[in-house]
């Protein structure tokens, strides 16, 4: 029988315990764990993240920071709060939530965030210390992906992970992390992309697949492995008139085909997406611990 690898459940156990540790730092040192959240803009998909962020560090006692900039603020005053908040010692974690509206260049204003307070992952420094095997932060959604692995036991020690997708925020990173000398780790390591040719031929090639393209039901069954495990990181909006919002969720695992072939896999929604944000309040409470 094929296992459902449950983010949501995983998320359950996890905040609890991570809760128990902010509850000891406070009492230890009389002050809590920061996140500073910036939203531009009025998207609203950014709108919700935003929200779930808040109520997970309300789950755990960290305290939120919001901060609701209009479209038009311009990058000189976004500059200018993201230096007060790097310089801000009530603040541990400061999250740039993208995209940004037209004509932000979030590259350069995602590296003026200090890399002591970069829980996202993204500064330059702790993407170069993560290849480096020394990471400090790790991106969220890989890092939830590797929790995920090693809650479900699932062994990457040698095995042949393929990774569809190139991008900075999953499919480098992750690969990154699965190559190192760690657990979970020590993996061999594909990534594929727009580029790669026969694709099919190398997706079947994989004990451990993981989808990372943004594609809705892109990876079929004809393309897994008989007996794989398959990690669906994509959430895509697609159409269904029988919904009361006119959409629902689909990963980018044609999942009804493919979980007949599965050791195991993971749904969308509940499977990574619960884990990103879980991690993102591993790292805050680290970079507090870093910042004592």
């Amino acid at each position: 029988m094929t296992v459902l690898i449950d983010g949501l459940s995983v998320k359950k156990t996890l905040l609890p315990q991570l809760k128990d540790t902010v509850d000891t730092l406070y009492k230890e040192y009389g002050v809590r764990p920061g996140l500073a959240v910036i939203l531009v803009g009025e998207d609203p998909a950014s709108q919700v993240y935003v929200s779930m962020k808040h109520k997970a560090c309300l789950q755990v006692g960290i305290t939120s920071y919001e901060h609701q900039l209009p479209a038009d603020v311009g990058e000189t005053g976004l500059a200018s709060l993201i230096q007060r908040l790097n310089e801000d010692d009530s603040v541990h974690g400061i999250l740039l939530q993208v995209p940004l509206p037209k004509g932000y260049n979030e590259t350069t204003l995602l590296d003026m965030i200090s890399p002591e307070k970069d829980v996202d992952g993204f500064h330059p420094v702790n993407v170069g210390k993560l290849l480096l095997g020394r990471p400090q932060f790790q991106s969220c959604t890989p890092y939830g992906v590797c929790q995920l692995l090693q809650h479900y036991n699932i062994d990457t020690d040698g095995q042949h992970v393929v990774i569809v997708g190139r991008s900075n925020i999953v499919g480098k990173p992750l690969s990154a992390m699965l190559v190192q000398r760690s657990s979970p780790g020590n993996a061999t390591v594909t990534v594929c992309h727009s580029r790669t040719k026969d694709l099919p031929s190398i997706t079947k090639q994989a004990d451990i697949l993981i989808a990372a393209i943004g594609q809705p039901e892109f990876i079929t069954a004809d393309m897994v492995k008989e007996g794989a495990v398959v990690i669906d990181v994509g959430v895509n909006r697609v159409s269904d008139a029988t919904s009361g919002t006119g959409y629902k969720l689909v990963g980018d695992v044609c999942f009804v085909g493919v979980k007949e072939k599965c050791q195991a896999i993971t749904p969308v929604p509940g499977g990574v997406g619960p884990m990103t944000i879980t991690m993102l309040m591993y790292n805050t409470v680290d970079a507090f611990k870093r910042s004592r």
